[in-house]
């Protein structure tokens, strides 16, 4: 058995949703369970895909619900259909919504596996992130974006599925980015006021700025003022207005134009400037509740425009009006964007 360290193809990812809507209907057979077996034991991929889509079906729980049994039943009979009907799926699709599900190795060794977290946690920064965000000052969920007004005037945009904490003191205002993203606007206070992430420390200077946590870095953009950048490895620079950085603990990438986009969130609106498809809908999924994916014979397709990012589905049907692709969803909560 090989190693779970690949990170799964679009490909694999589609037929790994597949194989948990064969399951979930309850219409496999034990040839169908063995293949299925075999499947998760032919690469690490595979069960960092299937342990993925574990994770975003516990998420959608509510899909049992019976209002979404009719959406969940067409969306397999559309999918399934084109596969000639190997699997007749269609017999049982009654009981899509059936008993909860516990997972590839709890249904195969009788226990709950430690890959619950699934992909999704290795992909969004793990259980960590997760504990911190329950004793957290301020948080939003994904999907979320919501503007909080501090103390001393300054006013902070938080985006989707932010995590931060605040902290006032005599001598210095504080606020610490967790996970996520957001905009500050700060206040006139003659307290130093400071921005801090897991890469370093950030101090503004009479500022409106955006801080993202964004993988093994910070991405810092500077609309108005000055913001100086202090590393955790001690290296530091100075950001002008217009421009933006991106700095990890040991070092600072150089300065660019500041991109528009990173301040248009707060105004619902996501930004394309002929960017390919892969990138936008990469960003679109941090507001999407589920799986959001695209083909790669169309991620090279080039987007622009402003899509609206609280609604997803109107942003994937305007996609659809401009661009040769279509939307599919093998279930409820498994999106992907394909060639027409």
């Amino acid at each position: 058995m090989q190693a779970d360290t690949a990170t799964p193809s679009h490909a694999v990812m589609q037929q790994a949703a597949e194989w948990f809507a064969l399951l979930r209907s309850g219409d496999a057979t034990e040839q169908d369970r063995a293949a299925l077996r075999d499947w998760l034991d032919q690469a690490g991929d595979h069960r960092q895909a299937w342990a993925y889509a574990e994770s975003i079906s516990q998420r959608f729980a509510a899909m049992q619900a019976p209002e979404n049994r009719q959406a969940a039943a067409g969306a397999l009979t559309q999918i399934h259909a084109k596969r000639g009907g190997r699997r007749r799926l269609l017999g049982s699709i009654a009981v899509l919504a059936g008993a909860g599900w516990l997972g590839w190795a709890g249904w195969r060794d009788g226990g709950l596996s430690d890959m619950a977290l699934g992909w999704a946690g290795w992909r969004d920064g793990g259980l960590s992130d997760m504990a911190l965000a329950w004793s957290a000052d301020h948080r939003t969920a994904t999907g979320e974006m919501r503007e909080i007004l501090l103390a001393d005037g300054t006013r902070v945009w938080l985006n989707t599925a932010t995590v931060l904490n605040t902290d006032y003191q005599p001598a210095m205002r504080r606020i610490q980015l967790l996970t996520g993203e957001m905009l500050i606007d700060t206040g006139h206070d003659p307290r130093p006021f400071f921005a801090e992430t897991r890469h370093g420390r950030l101090q503004a200077l009479g500022t409106r700025f955006t801080v993202r946590l964004d993988g093994d870095n910070t991405l810092l953009a500077v609309y108005q003022g000055k913001v100086a950048v202090t590393t955790s490895g001690g290296d530091t620079r100075v950001a002008e207005a217009g421009q933006q950085l991106r700095f990890s603990a040991d070092s600072i990438q150089p300065t660019m134009a500041a991109d528009p986009a990173r301040e248009a969130w707060t105004r619902g609106v996501l930004l394309a400037a002929d960017i390919p498809l892969q990138e936008l809908v990469t960003e679109l999924a941090r507001y999407h509740r589920g799986h959001l994916g695209v083909s790669p014979k169309v991620a090279h397709l080039r987007v622009l425009g402003g899509y609206p990012l609280r609604d997803p589905e109107r942003a994937l049907a305007m996609l659809e009006s401009v661009l040769p692709v279509k939307v599919e969803r093998t279930l409820p909560w498994w999106t992907t964007i394909e060639p027409k």
